[in-house]
């Protein structure tokens, strides 16, 4: 198998160059319409870099709760999960991020390149506050590029068909995964079963 070793290789197979539909779109600032797209937004991928490699964790809550300090800078809560705290960890030694947003029912996607701090400031917290709940810190991002993704991959994917669903049933459930890697010392129908209510109590 070949592969590829230089730029000049890989451009040679990806001909026409881009048009301008796909270069002007990318800005260094939100427009009302980037801002818009976040608005909408339930959920966005947070890519991360750091020492032991890379990361990408999911972040999802109501839309719009990624929100936009002002043009150039966004803040996203960190919601309870499970203490591995990769990502904030990336973050603390390098700074560098890129996020990707969806909006259900819509094949647009925005992304944002950026660098990222992280805050404890007692008034932002609150300002996040969820269910009685505030998120243990903030993700403030400083935006470098951002831009909307055309809808090619979510129409190929078929994301928000209905019909295209997987059952539920069909899908290995966190407890039989873990009692797997746990050599069974996790019970897989207890870990299943004790899940929701548990999840019902830390979503915040």
């Amino acid at each position: 198998m070949k592969f590829l070793s230089n730029a000049k290789d890989l451009e040679a197979l990806y001909q026409p160059a881009p048009t301008s539909a796909s270069t002007v779109k990318e800005l260094d600032h939100l427009i009302p319409e980037y801002r818009g797209l976040i608005e909408l937004s339930p959920f966005v991928a947070l890519a991360t870099t750091g020492p032991e490699g890379l990361d990408c964790s999911p972040r999802g809550d109501a839309k719009g709760f990624v929100r936009v300090l002002d043009d150039r800078t966004i803040a996203l809560p960190d919601r309870r999960g499970n203490n591995r705290i990769d990502s904030l960890r990336n973050i603390i030694t390098d700074p560098r991020v890129a996020l990707l947003f969806l909006v259900p029912g819509s094949g647009t996607t925005f992304r944002i390149n950026g660098r990222a701090r992280i805050t404890d400031d007692e008034a932002l917290r609150n300002s996040f506050e969820m269910d009685g709940k505030l998120p243990r810190t903030v993700i403030v991002i400083s935006i470098d590029r951002c831009y909307f993704q055309c809808a090619r991959a979510i129409h190929r994917a078929g994301l928000w068909n209905p019909d295209l669903h997987v059952l539920k049933d069909q899908v290995p459930t966190p407890g039989s995964v873990l009692e797997r890697t746990s050599n069974r010392e996790i019970v897989a129908d207890t870990y299943d079963a004790e899940w929701p209510a548990r999840a019902a109590k830390s979503l915040w």
